[in-house]
């Protein structure tokens, strides 16, 4: 998306044509594999993943079945992006809001009156990203769309490009997912299943925090890759500015809100009534949501970096907050300070990670 961007932004249409080719070219091939392992490699994905007996079976049905669907999750996700930097982002705010909306519809259809089972929900979730899809043809039935599809020739630094500047994007995606494994294993270790369900309430919650920041990012990504593109300097410093001040009101609202409610939210997930699933998680929510001060900060300059060619600095936030940094310091902090020091690893790892984004973007932030 970012070459995309600046490709319009210096008003190269053949360049941009080509960005687009190339990006088809490249999920085509990756929807492929994963259609190869839905159709001839369920079950050994199931068994890597641990299932066994009647859980492996669901597992298998479910993997095949979104496996199967990939090509529709891939370009959707594909056109979501390309749709939204051609001008055209209400559209694909209303293409992603329809699929999911549908997706939880035809859910509660498949499973309770038609009884599908777990094939009724997996089918409900590949027909989503068909619908979106839908949705997303508006854009070429009314002829609005600037980006074409152009027979080129593949070429390796084109493809290298891209996936450097998607990369962190795609750590940033993952790291969420590798710290919940990481707090699991720890928390299961200190605190048993009480622990790893009061985590779960947390990291729930988290998810919800990261996909605003992550909105953020990805609304600013079109218009500052655009920007500089342009060569416009000084707008490029005003949206940066904008994005870090947002996520800044953004996360001082989320923590002051968990910190006076965290008590009733807790309740919410603890319908049992549990003492000790509710202190822990009460603790947790307070200590673990430190990190929202820092976290969002990261995402925006992660996307920052990215959307001005940097791939080298949002490429060290993206690792150093989803693999390097977190695991060690997770780690390292359940062994000196148990629960607690679970919970302000996450805090911790994001603070020392916004303190390198700053110095990185002092040393080598410079635009133009």
């Amino acid at each position: 998306m970012t070459r995309y961007s600046i490709c319009r932004g210096q008003k190269k249409e053949k360049e941009a044509d080509k960005t687009f080719s190339m990006t088809v070219y490249m999920m085509a091939i990756l929807a492929l594999i994963y259609v190869l392992a839905g159709a001839f490699c369920p079950g050994k994905i199931a068994s890597l993943l641990g299932a066994e007996g009647e859980i492996w079976q669901m597992t298998k049905t479910y993997l095949k079945v979104l496996l199967l669907f990939a090509p529709a999750f891939m370009t959707n996700d594909t056109l979501l992006c390309f749709v939204r930097n051609d001008g055209n982002p209400g559209l694909s705010m209303t293409a992603m809001l329809t699929g999911s909306f549908f997706n939880i519809l035809l859910d509660y259809i498949f499973i309770f009156p038609m009884k599908m089972g777990i094939f009724g929900a997996v089918f409900a979730t590949g027909l989503a990203p068909v619908i979106s899809l839908g949705v997303l043809s508006v854009h070429w039935i009314r002829q609005k769309n600037q980006f074409h599809f152009r027979i080129c020739t593949p070429k390796l630094s084109s493809a290298g490009g891209i996936l450097s500047l998607g990369f962190p994007s795609m750590i940033t995606e993952l790291a969420s997912g590798i710290v919940i494994i990481v707090f699991n294993m720890l928390i299961l270790k200190l605190k048993g299943n009480i622990g790893v369900a009061a985590y779960g309430v947390v990291a729930n919650l988290s998810l919800v925090i990261s996909s605003v920041y992550t909105g953020i990012a990805q609304g600013m990504q079109p218009v500052l890759s655009r920007l500089y593109g342009a060569r416009e300097k000084e707008k490029i410093r005003n949206i940066l500015r904008y994005g870090i001040c947002l996520t800044a009101i953004i996360s001082v609202l989320v923590y002051v809100a968990f910190w006076i409610g965290a008590e009733p939210v807790t309740a919410i997930f603890n319908s049992e009534g549990n003492p000790v699933l509710q202190e822990l998680a009460v603790t947790g929510m307070k200590l673990y949501f430190t990190a929202v001060f820092f976290a969002g900060c990261n995402i925006v300059l992660s996307a920052y970096f990215t959307s001005t060619e940097k791939a080298v600095p949002a490429q060290i936030i993206s690792l150093g907050r989803g693999l390097v940094l977190i695991i060690p310091v997770s780690v390292l902090m359940a062994s000196l300070f148990e629960m607690n020091g679970v919970w302000l690893s996450y805090p911790v790892t994001e603070g020392i990670i916004a303190v390198i984004g700053i110095y990185l973007y002092k040393k080598r932030g410079k635009i133009l």
